[in-house]
Parts: C-alpha cells; sequence; structure tokens
C-alpha cells in the first residue's frame, strides 16, 4: 500500500451506496485510484470522511444486529 493510498485493508462493502467500509471508495474508484488525476484524487479523500460517518450513522441507526 503506498501512503496517499486511502486503503486500509478492510475492503467490504455497504450494499445501499456500494462505498467500501474501510476507504469509503467505490470499487470504480478504487481501480481507477492509479489514473486520477492529483486534483481527482485529492477532491475524493475530501470526500471520505463524510462518507465513512454516513455509513456509520446508518449502521447505528439500524442497530446492531442488522449491518
Amino acid at each position: 500500500m503506498k501512503t496517499d493510498d486511502p486503503c486500509i485493508g478492510v475492503c467490504q462493502w455497504d450494499g445501499r451506496t456500494g462505498w467500501c467500509l474501510g476507504c469509503g471508495r467505490t470499487v470504480p474508484e478504487i481501480r481507477a485510484w492509479w489514473k486520477m488525476t492529483p486534483y481527482r484524487k485529492t477532491a475524493l479523500v475530501r470526500d471520505l470522511p463524510r462518507r465513512i460517518r454516513q455509513i456509520a450513522a446508518v449502521q447505528a441507526q439500524a442497530g446492531p444486529d442488522r449491518t
């Protein structure tokens, strides 16, 4: 793993959004990561914390047995 890659090695997917539960990216975003421009990478990395918070909030509302 490179230092500029947001992957944390979790690689599980939220079925509703398609986002990785670890890094927040979609499969197409993960595949395209090394071809993305620095601008696009920066924009995506800035959005990832929001995605992770959104997934966590939905899972918290669903309860522990419905994740």
